[in-house]
């Protein structure tokens, strides 16, 4: 069930509470660990346009920075698992954090944009080696009743991250310049590395399990029919949160205010996130991805809308953001949940498969909205909408064979 090998009769630490038999406040400093994560991978999307200028390329370019830290987050995930998996997890998360720091310094100091790929994948392999393993340990501290909560609190930090990481990163990018912001990243990750060392219960590893062996899970009809869903739910997020700046202003958010909308996004996806946390444990995890792609296409679509109509409808843009973080962000617990229900004897492995889905489909929106970007904010926009339409297709279609 998870990838900490522990037993129950374990001796209890003073104020620790026994593995599996915990509340939810064990899983909170793991979520200060995918905040930092989350704050990187997500920042630059709020000063992208200042970093192309900067690197002297255009701001598609630039975003290709996005999708090289997501697709070597997505090759390296099943892999740093497999080659990490006898470490202790307090020494592996620590580790991570620690990479992700000094990855995000060597970003800040890129003179070109190859420099700044090169960074981006070292940082991509701290993120991969911290998030699954954060997820799998959260679900192992837990009493299983509170299992998705714990997923959420812990995916809540990446959503806290696009609520107050990302925007507070462009300010300090607008402030200081997009380097420095980067430098108060890496500069986070070192100080909440030194957190969870100092707060997180000691923890073994597991016996190493070859990655041909991990993978085999793969070809088990009930996870195939849930990890595409994931890629294809973060691709029509991430098609235009990538460009999030550019396609914001195309909707008639005056200058200044792109940062507002950008909390909103945030916002949302933070209540997103949480509210999808209690409903999968209450309702399941079907219906809540149903109401999160229907409430994805809408939002997309509207706001592809007025991005054609050129009408400048600014409480109802902001709703709108509003409603797309919180259903780009509804997915991650609900999706955790179910491959954990299918494969619960792996579910550090599927809990990793399907982090590197969430890569795979960041860098499959960041591709296809730099594709639809010169083309214009409709575009992108209705791009998203088609994505997310079609996520809600595949959901209705293969949610029979995910229960089997």
């Amino acid at each position: 069930m998870s990838n900490v090998s522990i037993t129950s009769d374990r001796p209890k630490a003073d104020g620790q509470a026994l593995p599996g038999q915990g509340g939810l406040s064990s899983t909170l400093v793991l979520a200060l660990g995918t905040f930092a994560v989350g704050t990187d991978a997500f920042v630059v999307a709020g000063f992208l346009p200042s970093m192309a200028e900067d690197l002297h390329v255009s701001a598609a370019a630039a975003g290709q920075s996005v999708t090289v830290f997501a697709a070597a987050y997505a090759l390296l995930s099943p892999v740093l698992a497999t080659a990490t998996a006898r470490l202790p997890r307090r020494a592996l998360l620590v580790g991570a954090l620690i990479t992700l720091g000094l990855a995000n310094l060597c970003s800040a100091l890129a003179p070109n944009l190859a420099v700044l790929i090169i960074s981006r994948v070292i940082a991509a392999a701290g993120a991969a080696a911290y998030t699954p393993s954060a997820g799998a340990v959260s679900a192992a501290l837990v009493r299983p009743e509170f299992r998705a909560r714990a997923l959420a609190v812990v995916i809540g930090g990446l959503t806290v991250a696009t609520a107050l990481g990302v925007p507070l990163g462009t300010l300090a990018g607008h402030w200081l310049g997009w380097r420095s912001a980067l430098a108060v990243v890496a500069g986070l990750c070192v100080v909440i590395a030194a957190g969870v060392r100092l707060i997180m219960p000691p923890l073994p590893g597991n016996p190493r399990v070859p990655l041909r062996t991990r993978l085999a899970v793969l070809r088990r009809p009930a996870v195939l029919a849930v990890l595409p869903l994931t890629v294809l739910g973060m691709g029509a997020a991430y098609t235009a949160y990538a460009y999030s700046v550019p396609v914001l202003r195309a909707v008639r958010v005056p200058d200044g205010t792109d940062l507002w909308m950008l909390f909103l996004y945030g916002l949302g996806a933070v209540l997103g996130n949480l509210a999808s946390g209690y409903a999968t444990d209450r309702w399941g995890s079907v219906r809540v991805l149903t109401t999160g792609y229907t409430g994805m296409v809408l939002a997309l679509a509207l706001l592809a809308r007025i991005a054609a109509t050129g009408v400048p409808l600014m409480p109802v843009v902001g709703v709108l953001v509003l409603l797309w973080g919180a259903s780009s962000w509804c997915q991650t617990p609900a999706q955790q949940h179910r491959l954990i229900e299918v494969a619960p004897q792996e579910a550090p492995l599927v809990v990793s498969l399907n982090s590197s889905g969430i890569y795979l489909g960041i860098g499959l929106g960041t591709v296809l909205g730099g594709i639809a970007l010169p083309h214009g904010a409709t575009a992108v926009y209705g791009l998203g909408a088609v994505l997310a339409l079609a996520a809600l297709l595949f959901l209705r279609v293969t949610a029979r064979a995910a229960s089997r």
